[in-house]
């Protein structure tokens, strides 16, 4: 049994809040994008180990017993004792580190996919609550619908926006950028205008409006993302931003986009249409 894992971007992001557990409180818009992995379970007759795992496509960077697929099965495995052993191979397509939630959906599409395939007849809210064990981003690919996050991320409450008469174009630079280091560059504190609020406004008024507060910190450290913000603007776009900590950013564009883009930089660029 196979499927795909889909990835996300982040319509506006703020760092409201730091909590006690060390996380912070956080409020943005998840928007599932058609860029994505494949995950592919089958049972196994190895007796000598629970999983055995392969991937391909783009390296997985670490060690493969660190892989979110893997935790997922073992995390699901200690309340189902009589989980059988699978083989679990992972075609990677989404570009990993780069705020786009590939590893997060990764994670939940594997939760969902040995529910299924396995009849351990999880509902909903319980798959919800084991993939927040794996990650904040996880339970929003649970739901897959364009939603309002806050919490940490994983309190969701699906939005009605719909972006399918616009094409989204994906451009990463391959820069990593680290999380904990973006997070120590900020003042968190509450906005103005809520995210939920601007996000139901004309896209016309995103650009003025709808912020990631990780942009200002990123654009100085690395000035090749700012400058791809500002060439998708360049091109025509309705509304650019950086989705997550980066180092992906996206251009939302009514009309035809002029290709290639970003060609001499050897940049990873994908169109959804």
């Amino acid at each position: 049994m196979i499927v795909f894992p889909n990835c996300k971007i982040n319509l506006g992001l703020h760092i409201l809040a730091k909590r006690e557990d060390e996380f912070h409180n956080i409020e943005t818009v998840f928007y599932p994008v058609a860029l994505k992995d494949a995950l592919e379970i089958i049972p196994s007759r190895n007796n000598n180990t629970d999983i055995e795992f392969s991937s391909t496509g783009l390296v997985v960077d670490g060690n493969a017993d660190d892989n979110i697929c893997i935790k997922a099965y073992h995390l699901l495995k200690k309340d189902f004792p009589t989980l059988p052993e699978i083989k679990m191979h992972l075609h990677k397509a989404i570009p990993m580190g780069a705020g786009l939630g590939g590893g997060s959906a990764d994670g939940a599409f594997a939760l969902q996919l040995l529910n299924k395939k396995f009849n351990l007849n999880l509902s909903t809210s319980k798959l919800l609550n084991y993939a927040t064990q794996l990650g904040s981003d996880c339970a929003f690919f649970i739901i897959n619908k364009p939603s309002y996050a806050t919490g940490r991320g994983e309190i969701l409450e699906e939005i009605n926006i719909d972006l399918l008469r616009y094409k989204i174009v994906l451009v990463n630079p391959g820069i990593h950028v680290n999380t904990g280091w973006a997070f120590s560059q900020l003042t968190p504190a509450l906005p103005q205008k809520t995210i939920q609020e601007i996000i139901l406004q004309p896209i016309s008024s995103w650009k003025q409006e709808l912020q990631n507060d990780f942009e200002k910190p990123v654009f100085e450290k690395y000035p090749a993302i700012k400058n791809i913000k500002e060439t998708l603007y360049a091109q025509g776009a309705v509304y650019a931003a950086m989705s997550g900590s980066g180092s992906t950013v996206y251009g939302i564009f009514e009309n035809e986009i002029s290709l290639p883009l970003f060609e001499t930089e050897n940049y990873f660029v994908k169109i959804i249409a």
